[in-house]
């Protein structure tokens, strides 16, 4: 069925279903009280004694049956209006948390059940369900703000793009070379986007493969693939440290190592700066820091380094490392496909210090040794 709706016969409602259970327990165990109560004075009362409609056990049922059928009918009717009754105030929270799931259907998540009264089950039902309506709704307005922020990032490469053809095309002045050169630059520059949202993305599915990698090799490796950015640069890059293994993927482990070195290589001092990488074994996790010099940084700019598109006006940028504002996110990303923690924190001195905790992992019996990534090409840079 469209929309992964089934299409069911109409049935008994949960409140009529729950009446008649709550009447047919109270019309059963009433009938069953009875009974007993009928049995004993059948039982007992005595057989000798005659009154003047006969025998005393006779007399006895023919005045107790009466009696009993008019017990049984208030006991029906009673549980009947009583159950109904009970049911309603059960339901009733489940109605609340039923319009809520229907206005979430209908497009409206902003709607809370936000049920009072005591902590039972159905309590917690609500709170749970108003836990997943509030993440949702902030998945999506994430989403939206995503889709929107990156529609603009594509369009404006792609509309440089266009009045550079437009150029070349009515110009007679031969710089034709120079023209592809910057139509060159600006297509780099729009494909770097596209490959750096393809990554996110496949870093927010978590669909990777898990295996044993070691931060320590990693981060060498992230370090000598941008030693000649830092020489131009002239920012001493140092990696230090001991084994830290974790379990993950490979790549997307190096492309984060990667992507944080490379911001703290750009967006450093103009000469003389520093970048320290640190791995560490920890009680049941892994640690990888890296740390540099820079402009000092206020605190209330460190959350929004790691949205996306939010390049941190405060940090400096070359124009030839302007980045496409998904370095952090991405590294974000990865961190969190990974369950793992990221903590960023201004250094007094000027320039910013990132701390990477995850999941430690051990090297598997017979392996002896860890799986090494493959080496990346150092993409753009998010701040």
């Amino acid at each position: 069925m469209p929309g992964g709706i089934t299409h069911r016969r109409p049935g008994l409602s949960a409140r009529l279903k729950l009446t008649l259970s709550y009447a047919g327990f109270l019309f059963l165990t009433g009938a069953v009280l009875l009974a007993v109560v009928w049995m004993y004075l059948l039982r007992y009362a005595p057989q000798v004694i005659t009154t003047p409609e006969g025998t005393l056990a006779h007399s006895v049922r023919l005045r107790l049956a009466p009696a009993v059928a008019a017990a049984l009918a208030f006991l029906l009717v009673a549980g009947l209006l009583g159950g109904w009754f009970l049911a309603g105030r059960m339901l009733a929270p489940l109605t609340r948390i039923a319009d809520a799931a229907r206005m979430a259907a209908n497009g409206s998540l902003s709607h809370r059940v936000r049920l009072e009264g005591p902590s039972d089950e159905l309590r917690e039902l609500a709170d749970v369900f108003d836990s997943m309506l509030e993440r949702l709704e902030s998945h999506v307005t994430e989403s939206q703000r995503f889709a929107a922020n990156a529609s603009h990032e594509l369009r404006t490469p792609l509309a440089i793009s266009q009045t550079l053809l437009d150029v070349a095309r009515h110009d007679f002045t031969g710089t034709q070379g120079e023209l592809i050169e910057r139509l060159r630059t600006v297509t780099a520059r729009a494909i770097d986007l596209i490959e750096a949202l393809l990554l996110l993305s496949r870093s927010d599915r978590k669909s990777f493969a898990r295996e044993l990698v070691d931060l320590s090799l990693v981060a060498e490796e992230a370090a000598e693939t941008l030693l000649p950015l830092a020489e131009k640069r002239r920012i001493t890059l140092e990696v230090t440290g001991e084994k830290a293994p974790a379990v993950g993927s490979a790549a997307l482990i190096l492309r984060m190592v990667t992507n944080l070195v490379q911001n703290a290589i750009v967006h450093n001092l103009p000469g003389g700066g520093t970048v320290t990488v640190r791995t560490a074994p920890l009680p049941g996790a892994s640690l990888l820091q890296v740390e540099n010099t820079g402009h000092p940084l206020r605190p209330e700019l460190l959350p929004t380094l790691t949205e996306p598109f939010q390049r941190g006006t405060q940090r400096i940028r070359t124009e030839d490392h302007a980045g496409v504002g998904l370095g952090l996110a991405i590294v974000h990303s990865i961190v969190r496909a990974h369950d793992g923690t990221l903590d960023l924190t201004a250094r007094p001195a000027g320039g910013l210090a990132v701390t990477i905790r995850l999941p430690a992992g051990t090297v598997p019996a017979g392996t002896g040794a860890f799986r090494q990534a493959p080496r990346p090409e150092p993409g753009p840079p998010a701040r």
